[in-house]
């Protein structure tokens, strides 16, 4: 069994934030792999059961806040006799420039609260789905950052990175980590692209989503934020 975790907030005022891209992607999981699938709460988290080319896999939503995600994790875990191995954590990177898809197992929390949370409760020897959401702009702190919505110009291309880091999980889960980084940590050639990121983007704030509607992570996704289809 396997278990593939997003890391994010749980409310509908988070949903659509730099912070929340994990809850995004295991939310796209959920839409390949389990179509229609309705998460059940356990361990202080929505679980979502499901299978991949017989493979049985777990996707989870800590609904804990970010810097208390390890409990529900740890907790799962022992409850499913997951191990440590078999466990696949896509989370937000700010030392990655946007839409940067990298993995890797252990690792450094980097100034991540759940990941360092996560890493105190079951320790730092499972596989990471990084997701790239690049630095803040002069003047913003980082908390402020990751806890705003995305520019414009990164929605346009949010789809397409959540595709890829959905993608990065289902490449670990059925060929290992090891073919993964092959694939999707090569580095492209470099060239000259405008920055997405000189433009934070809006702060979130509880009630700013009108016409949205409900992800299995438990959030509100905002209408056209992200195509689930």
């Amino acid at each position: 069994m396997w278990m593939v975790v997003g890391l994010g907030n749980p409310g509908g005022e988070y949903a659509g934030t730099r912070h929340n891209v994990g809850f995004d992607v295991v939310d796209r999981l959920a839409s390949r792999w389990e179509p229609g699938g309705t998460p059940r709460v356990r361990s202080g988290a929505r679980v979502l059961s499901t299978a991949l080319r017989g493979e049985r896999c777990l996707l989870v939503w800590p609904q804990q806040f970010m810097n208390r995600s390890g409990q529900p994790v740890a907790s799962l875990l022992h409850y499913y006799k997951v191990p440590l191995d078999r466990l696949v954590v896509v989370h937000d990177d700010m030392d990655l420039p946007f839409g940067t898809i990298r993995c890797k197992r252990g690792g450094g929390a980097a100034g991540h609260n759940g990941l360092r949370d996560l890493d105190r409760h079951v320790g730092k020897a499972y596989a990471r789905v990084r997701v790239g959401i690049g630095r803040p702009p002069a003047g913003w702190e980082g908390a402020r950052f990751v806890l705003a919505r995305w520019t414009p110009e990164q929605r346009d291309a949010l789809d397409g990175i959540v595709d890829r880091a959905a993608d990065a999980a289902e490449t670990i889960v059925l060929d290992g980590l090891e073919t993964a980084m092959n694939r999707f940590n090569a580095r492209p050639s470099r060239r000259r692209k405008p920055n997405p990121d000189s433009d934070a983007g809006p702060p979130a704030t509880a009630g700013d989503s009108p016409g949205a509607h409900p992800s299995p992570s438990g959030g509100l996704l905002p209408r056209g934020s992200l195509n689930h289809d």
